[in-house]
């Protein structure tokens, strides 16, 4: 098995019960039998990311997912409830405050891209290939998930 590099969730007194879960979607798609990954870029400093949120009041984790993709990524497609893994990042929050997240990344295959969707004139997408994707996110982990995401060995 394969070793990653995890990074520790900090917390400040008091956190331990403050880390929150959000659910992300890994949307890939097949182009000339290769696996390509869709990344947007985060609101406020532009880095590279999966569409991602927090859960959502009546959805399960893979539905929060595939509505955040739908939001933020202008995506439409099949979410499959595999779990492909799970990172942690520390979100910053508008009053210099941060606050530990743990990310549940469930895969979905994109059908269609949408022109116009809630969150286009906030964000950029580009597809890339995994081992680029994998290149351009800064969370270590979330880099290790899309480098081995293999949707060959998804259930059918």
């Amino acid at each position: 098995m394969a070793r990653t590099t995890q990074s520790p969730i900090r917390l400040t007194a008091g956190q331990k019960r403050g880390v929150s879960s959000q659910f992300g979607a890994l949307c890939y798609r097949i182009k000339n039998g290769k696996v390509q990954v869709l990344l947007i870029t985060s609101r406020g400093a532009g880095r590279w990311l999966i569409p991602k949120g927090w859960p959502m009041d009546n959805a399960t984790p893979v539905e929060a997912a595939a509505q955040e993709a739908f939001e933020e990524a202008g995506v439409e497609g099949k979410a499959s409830s595999v779990c492909l893994g799970i990172y942690s990042y520390t979100k910053g929050l508008d009053d210099e405050d941060t606050l530990p997240c743990i990310v549940a990344i469930f895969p979905l295959k994109v059908k269609r891209l949408l022109k116009s969707y809630p969150e286009a004139d906030q964000r950029k997408r580009k597809w890339f290939s995994r081992k680029k994707a994998a290149a351009r996110v800064s969370d270590p982990e979330l880099g290790q998930i899309i480098r081995s995401f293999d949707p060959t060995r998804l259930p059918k």
